[in-house]
């Protein structure tokens, strides 16, 4: 169908944001924030390491268990604390920047996000809705079936242009396949991008739970089970786009996530906790950039 008969893309619902006049960076100002509260950084290494390495199931997820000292208790309060910590840490050296979530489909970029955006007083925005919107409520998977797939990536190329050009202080999810146009990662280098990098097996149960009807990539598999179909058609896609990811300034791995704190699952972990060792990677990103714009690039 001629791409021609698509509306003309607005965001007459998007916020305007003030232009944020960041604080300048240096290795020592950063270096003397980070080391600030020390009594707070035992009790987030204690959560890292969570003393007993207990298998828990997803039934019991929100319960309260014991750290290593024997006295402290870790709960949902004990997550929110740290998160505000990790995002107080980092902000004033953003200088404003944004940041965009990328990840395979189902990887929980919208969830983090929200949860991300919330904890920096940033805005988010979820770039499949914004072309949603503009499409005067089009699904992305009516776009796909309609117009094709070609001019929804035309789309979701001028919403990121729109949103790192016009925009700072937004936390921004974006489409999965966002990575495999050289011209998006332009944009988001504009900004911090974190790569959400989830097991594909992970990937598959989380679909293959609330099924595949929002999802057009993954229509074209529908041999065997919903597990193995999504999975089959997964494997597919990450050998597609599986290199691109390395292109996002930081890394999240649930896998690592999930080892450090002694689960048994990914699915064992929580959007907190996710959005915390997103911080973490941030963190770790600045110290390297603040690092190579020193003389001599010495860290």
């Amino acid at each position: 169908m001629e791409a021609a008969t698509v509306q003309k893309f607005q965001y007459s619902s998007w916020t305007d944001l003030r232009t944020f006049e960041g604080k300048p960076r240096g290795s020592l100002r950063y270096t003397q924030r980070i080391r600030e509260d020390k009594r707070f950084r035992v009790v987030a290494l204690a959560l890292d390491k969570r003393r007993d390495h207990r298998q828990r199931s997803v039934s019991d997820k929100n319960s309260s268990a014991l750290l290593d000292t024997g006295s402290l208790l870790h709960s949902p309060f004990d997550e929110e604390q740290i998160l505000k910590k990790k995002a107080e840490e980092v902000k004033p050296y953003l200088n404003g920047r944004s940041m965009y979530l990328v990840g395979m489909m189902g990887s929980g970029k919208t969830t983090v996000g929200k949860i991300m955006a919330r904890a920096l007083g940033y805005t988010f925005f979820d770039c499949d809705t914004l072309i949603e919107q503009a499409m005067n409520g089009t699904s992305v998977a009516e776009i796909f079936e309609h117009f094709g797939e070609s001019v929804f990536r035309e789309k979701e190329t001028e919403a990121l242009k729109k949103l790192s050009l016009m925009y700072n202080q937004v936390v921004v999810s974006t489409g999965g396949g966002a990575v495999i146009r050289p011209i998006n990662w332009k944009y988001m280098h504009n900004g911090i991008s974190i790569w959400l990098d989830v097991p594909l097996e992970a990937l598959a149960h989380r679909i293959a739970a609330v099924g595949t009807g929002s999802r057009p990539l993954l229509h074209d598999d529908e041999s065997g089970d919903t597990y193995t179909a999504a999975l089959n058609r997964l494997s597919t896609i990450w050998d597609a786009r599986g290199e691109a990811y390395t292109n996002a300034s930081a890394r999240v791995s649930l896998e690592n996530i999930t080892l450090k704190l002694g689960y048994r699952s990914v699915s064992d972990l929580t959007p907190t906790e996710i959005a915390i060792e997103a911080f973490e990677q941030i963190q770790s990103y600045l110290d390297k950039e603040d690092g190579m714009a020193r003389p001599g690039g010495g860290l």
